[in-house]
């Protein structure tokens, strides 16, 4: 088993940035609730579970150390595109630029919607890393398909509980709140089942690309440690 920390990969760098790019755009769209039939959404839903999917997939190629740094950085970006969107939302318009409420409306995040995305983002994430990696040590790199799914169920679930209870809680009414977290939660985890041969099919190349295979053995799994 292979454990490689230093190493200069060729394909980590376009993961990294696909991953966090597809972060900050689902958390600006995951500010409007939408139904869909009886179930009833995040707008950002759609596009959310893509950023599972490479969390899966740099877990799997490049290892929890490596991934676990993407993971922060994924964070502080968010964090600074919702600062800087409250610090452009203050600046004062333009004369004749009349946009600005619709501007406010569209972009000013609400910091207690901020604070949920970012807690259910780290906590989903670290979980979801955790038992990919975890789970491929333990099962000697087999069953790809298994570890994938199972990783998504126990990180989706804490993303999507944590997003809607810190976000929604008290200001919508609670039917409406758990209907958001379980057709969510389920959608997520579906998502992910229909995503798995497109994974496995991009996992297997990078690893052919890439020229080893990665075992996390006697690492340190804590997220604030880097």
């Amino acid at each position: 088993m292979k454990t490689i920390e230093n190493k200069s990969f060729k394909y980590l760098t376009i993961t990294s940035v696909i991953f966090v790019s597809v972060l900050l755009i689902s958390n600006i769209a995951a500010q409007k609730l939408i139904s869909v039939g009886p179930f009833v959404f995040t707008a950002g839903i759609f596009l959310f579970p893509v950023s599972y999917i490479f969390g899966d997939i740099l877990t799997e190629v490049y290892g929890y150390k490596n991934t676990k740094k993407i993971i922060w950085l994924g964070f502080f970006v968010s964090l600074f595109m919702a600062l800087f969107f409250y610090l452009v939302i203050e600046m004062p318009s333009a004369p004749g630029w009349e946009n600005q409420e619709a501007f406010e409306i569209i972009l000013g995040q609400v910091p207690r919607i901020v604070l949920a995305s970012l807690l259910a983002y780290l906590t989903g994430e670290f979980v979801n890393s955790y038992i990919m990696s975890a789970l491929k040590t333990k099962m000697k790199g087999k069953k790809l398909w298994f570890r994938t799914i199972g990783s998504t169920i126990g990180g989706q679930f804490f993303d999507t509980v944590i997003f809607a209870l810190v976000a929604f809680y008290g200001i919508i009414p609670n039917s409406i709140l758990f209907t958001t977290i379980w057709s969510g939660y389920l959608f997520k985890v579906f998502y992910e089942v229909l995503a798995t041969p497109i994974t496995i099919l991009i996992v297997t190349f990078f690893k052919r690309k890439e020229g080893q295979e990665i075992y996390d053995k006697n690492i340190d799994y804590n997220p604030f440690k880097l």
